[in-house]
């Protein structure tokens, strides 16, 4: 079989889908993604895009409509718990561009699942099923037999070069097809909001990240001027009966009245009881691919989010897979490279976010050691410390996202 009459299933129209769709198509595989929503739907509102997804997103060719969408900022005001001013404030904006050779950029979620979305479209050899009821597929020496009810009642049934699970933190390709473990929740949600843009100016500097530390929670803003908001996502514990209840909380269920903080009491007051919530499960399953049969992204490696890495780990994963996927003899060899590849990388990134998880929740006085060690490190400290994340360069793995081809389709929009 040669690589650009290669077929490859995809579930899941996430941005771990998509971005892996899109490397495909452009070494002239044919792709198809089915999806259970009836459209593309991203949970969540903010997202943060370091370097080293970047470069690969650029050279997928959206770094123009990326930068419609995105807002660069300045730096990250980091805040102590009481604090009126910042600690320090992490240098982003020109200086990560100049060293890792891409921007570090913050975005609506949605805005990028929708121009992945517009830009698969325009390739004829992507084809794109929401509404999947069913799906079955099975692995044998010759690809993957792979059986879709589609929306409409009727099935689909085709044989592929492979099938690769990018159906979330609760895949059923891992847990159903591969048998491998549910996801486990951290006991931590994730509150999330969207404000008007200038709802916290009076307590935080417009124009920058925000990370605000506080005695078991945490949160994180930013500016979305392209949508004129501000996101603000809040951590705090909440216990899994709780969290996955028939009557879940509307609000973070934190000690406001006892609280010491302007800014924690300022996005108290401006977000209300309007909240949304995600429970932070993670994943870690010794299978990521049996024959031709794989996993990316959170199916494969859910983490907690205190790296904001997780949608960034998925983009590397499709950067590095989809060349293995073209180049390999067969799809259980490319599977196999491309777990060996990720696992020792995304392990460190899952160490990292879990270990700030713990730092940033702190209480006093191990608060003091910890606010020491981050002013020591000064306003650069974090790009040495982080170099090995935001250097990192997928097209140093085996193979490379190609240049776009010349010719896509253009009559779908």
């Amino acid at each position: 079989m040669s690589g650009s009459g290669r077929t490859v299933y995809i579930a899941g129209a996430g941005i771990a889908g998509m971005t892996l769709a899109l490397a495909l198509a452009k070494f002239g595989a044919t792709v198809v993604v089915i999806e259970k929503r009836n459209a593309v739907q991203e949970v969540g509102a903010g997202l943060q895009i370091s370097p080293n997804a970047r470069k690969i997103l650029n050279r997928l060719g959206l770094d123009r409509a990326l930068n419609e969408v995105s807002f660069q900022p300045r730096g990250i005001d980091v805040y102590p718990y009481g604090a009126g001013q910042p600690l320090v404030t992490l240098e982003l904006g020109r200086i990560v561009e100049e060293q890792f050779g891409a921007p570090y950029a913050v975005m609506h979620r949605a805005d990028l699942a929708d121009l992945l979305y517009r830009a698969c479209k325009r390739f004829a050899n992507i084809d794109m099923l929401f509404g999947v009821r069913a799906y079955d597929v099975v692995s044998h020496a010759r690809g993957v037999s792979v059986t879709v009810d589609e929306a409409d009642g009727k099935s689909r049934s085709a044989r592929a070069f492979a099938f690769i699970g990018a159906d979330g933190v609760n895949s059923r390709t891992r847990t159903g097809v591969l048998m491998g473990p549910e996801a486990t929740y951290s006991g931590m949600v994730a509150w999330r909001i969207t404000l008007p843009e200038h709802a916290l100016d009076r307590v935080l500097v417009a124009g920058h990240t925000s990370l605000l530390w506080g005695p078991g929670y945490h949160a994180v803003t930013y500016p979305l001027p392209h949508r004129k908001q501000v996101n603000v996502a809040l951590f705090s514990k909440v216990r899994a009966e709780r969290a996955f209840g028939e009557d879940p909380p509307h609000a973070p269920d934190l000690p406001w009245a006892m609280m010491k903080s302007r800014q924690f009491d300022a996005i108290r007051e401006a977000a209300g009881n309007d909240w949304g919530y995600w429970q932070c499960s993670t994943v870690s399953t010794p299978v990521w691919a049996e024959g031709g049969i794989g996993l990316i992204g959170d199916a494969a490696h859910a983490m907690l989010p205190f790296q904001a890495q997780g949608a960034v780990m998925a983009i590397e994963d499709a950067a590095v897979l989809a060349p293995l996927l073209m180049s390999e003899a067969d799809a259980g060899s490319a599977l196999q490279r491309y777990a060996a590849l990720r696992r020792p990388r995304v392990e460190r990134v899952r160490r990292i976010s879990s270990s700030n998880g713990i730092a940033f929740h702190l209480e006093w006085p191990f608060t003091l050691a910890r606010n020491a060690v981050v002013k020591l490190q000064g306003p650069r400290g974090h790009l040495k410390r982080l170099s090995w994340l935001y250097g990192y360069d997928a097209a140093a793995a085996p193979g490379a996202v190609p240049a776009p081809p010349r010719q896509p389709r253009q009559d779908v929009h």
